[in-house]
């Protein structure tokens, strides 16, 4: 099983974390490693990802899990279960802030082999990480 993960402490309460994540059409002002997020995020909603890494290619997923200010996961991937994609974003309040945790995960039949094609996104985790650090500070 292939992953990436990026964790943070950010000074600002888990409400403004979560206003941030879930605020799709205002994500590429601050977050720099999409392009832009369609759909919205609620319970079973399908949502198509463009990331800066791969333009012009929409990555399809639906949110599975969604606990305001708190958890939201998602998923995408081929049928059957021969590859799926797990997205977990979690918010922890810590200290008068949030330690904030995003983790990604590949299962399924197919993994092995496609996994090999997937790059290094843990550069893009850590960015991603950061620059909601920064936008969530500066609120």
């Amino acid at each position: 099983m292939k992953g990436f993960g990026a964790e943070i402490d950010i000074a600002a309460p888990p409400a403004r974390v979560w206003a941030l994540l879930t605020d799709l059409p205002s994500d590429p002002t601050w977050n720099t490693t999409v392009d832009k997020v369609e759909g919205s995020i609620a319970l079973g909603h399908k949502l198509k990802v463009f990331v800066k890494l791969d333009p012009g290619r929409a990555f399809p997923v639906k949110v599975a899990e969604l606990f305001p200010n708190e958890r939201m996961v998602w998923r995408g991937g081929l049928p059957l279960g021969r590859f799926e994609g797990e997205r977990t974003y979690t918010l922890t309040p810590a200290g008068g802030g949030t330690r904030f945790a995003m983790h990604e995960v590949f299962s399924g039949l197919m993994s092995g082999m496609i996994a090999k094609s997937i790059p290094d996104l843990q550069p893009a985790f850590d960015e991603f990480a950061r620059a909601l650090k920064m936008r969530a500070e500066r609120a």
